[in-house]
């Protein structure tokens, strides 16, 4: 029996809270793509990129001894939002992150995050306590000036410069600023401020719908990495009622959340219109929804089922899989890029070096459906020969999804 092969796909990428700008990625993109030519033995190639407001999209083709794929990527854009967002003076960045501090903590999304993942209330709690120590030395400092000139004004002079200069250097140096925004943004989105973001995804969700009805391609994948785990969701929940038979055609639907921060939002008691959108989209029969997670990314939630933990009643949805970053990339790579949590938390979206159970870019651009892919234990290793080739038939059986299922390679 022959593997079920895709020949085209259309994929809507939603990133995390990160500004790079289009043709940047664009050009991340083909570096990793080359990673995944040589990782596979496959050839590939990539068309320059078609920037909107909306998106940007590009045409990848991929191909082995006995398949080829042609991909059409799209990527939501709010890249301008998040650049919006930096350049906002640190005077009032400050105050609005504190306050998205205090929302997030009365909230009781601080004590959701000790209890599914403590290492991710460290990664909430880093740059309020970053905030915190670089406040008090300069508040000490000030205060030793202060002393030595006999002057309170002294004191509160130099201890101002000193918290001035801090906020330049070394908070950017470890990330502050980025940290406050994505912060703020969240609490936006909990609240629905962003006005400007949502009314992009009702536009795109159109877009999809439109495209599924007329293209002939075989799947349609929406992926969110990270935060834009949570929008991809909201995405998909916004396109569903635009058109009932969405994804039970021949155009199958499919939803991968990624290093994901669905708990990031669906913990927070304000959250509300969130959840429900995560119950009607894992509810819905037609989308195949898959998470995946990894222990050494900091920035998701390990071994834990989202829809589950938000308290929704919907069994055996999403299929949550463990991915391993030590296997995915090289040893001498992993121990340069184990301590830097940014890397790791993008190695999620990146190419890999070594045949592994998760590879981005064979969900991309790989000719076994993102589904058949999740069914297997080791992804597309046992179904992908040496060569390159699609085997006949794999080596392994698929699994049956019962909650989250360990890698086996």
């Amino acid at each position: 029996m022959a593997e079920p092969s895709i020949t085209k796909r259309l994929v809507y990428h939603v990133g995390g809270y990160d500004p790079t700008e289009p043709r940047a990625v664009h050009q991340r993109f083909a570096r990793e793509l080359s990673r995944f030519r040589t990782t596979w033995s496959v050839t590939a190639t990539l068309s320059e990129p078609v920037v909107q407001d909306d998106t940007a999209s590009w045409q990848v083709a991929t191909w082995g001894p006995n398949w080829r794929v042609e991909t059409e990527y799209r990527l939501l854009r709010w890249d301008d939002v998040i650049k919006q967002a930096e350049h906002r003076p640190m005077w009032r960045r400050i105050p609005l992150a504190l306050l998205a501090f205090a929302d997030f903590v009365a909230s009781g999304a601080l004590w959701g995050y000790f209890r599914f993942n403590w290492r991710y209330a460290g990664f909430f709690l880093y740059p309020f306590v970053l905030f915190a120590m670089l406040a008090a030395l300069a508040f000490v400092t000030g205060r030793l000036a202060g002393d030595a000139a006999g002057s309170v004004l002294v004191g509160w002079g130099v201890g101002l410069a000193a918290f001035a200069l801090l906020m330049v250097w070394p908070a950017r140096q470890f990330y502050l600023p980025l940290l406050f925004d994505d912060w703020i943004f969240s609490r936006g989105y909990i609240r629905g401020h962003e006005k400007l973001l949502e009314a992009r995804l009702d536009r795109v969700a159109r877009d999809l719908v439109t495209s599924a009805r007329d293209s002939d391609v075989d799947e349609i994948l929406v992926i969110g990495h990270s935060l834009g785990a949570v929008l991809a969701v909201d995405l998909v929940d916004r396109a569903l009622p635009l058109d009932p038979a969405l994804g039970k055609g021949r155009a199958r639907l499919a939803l991968a959340s990624v290093g994901s921060s669905l708990l990031k939002i669906g913990l927070h008691g304000g959250a509300t219109r969130f959840r429900a959108a995560v119950g009607r989209v894992a509810s819905a029969s037609q989308v195949f929804w898959a998470e995946y997670q990894a222990l050494t990314d900091v920035m998701n939630f390990y071994k834990t089922n989202p829809v589950t933990a938000m308290g929704l009643a919907v069994p055996g949805r999403p299929v949550v899989r463990v991915a391993r970053i030590r296997r995915m990339v090289l040893p001498a790579r992993y121990r340069r890029m184990r301590r830097n949590f940014f890397k790791v938390h993008c190695q999620f979206v990146a190419g890999n070096d070594q045949r592994a159970s998760y590879d981005y870019f064979m969900l991309l651009c790989g000719p076994l459906s993102v589904e058949r892919q999740v069914s297997y234990a080791d992804g597309a290793v046992s179904a992908i020969n040496d060569d390159g080739a699609l085997r006949e038939s794999a080596d392994v059986e698929p699994l049956v999804f019962e909650g989250t299922v360990e890698m086996s390679r």
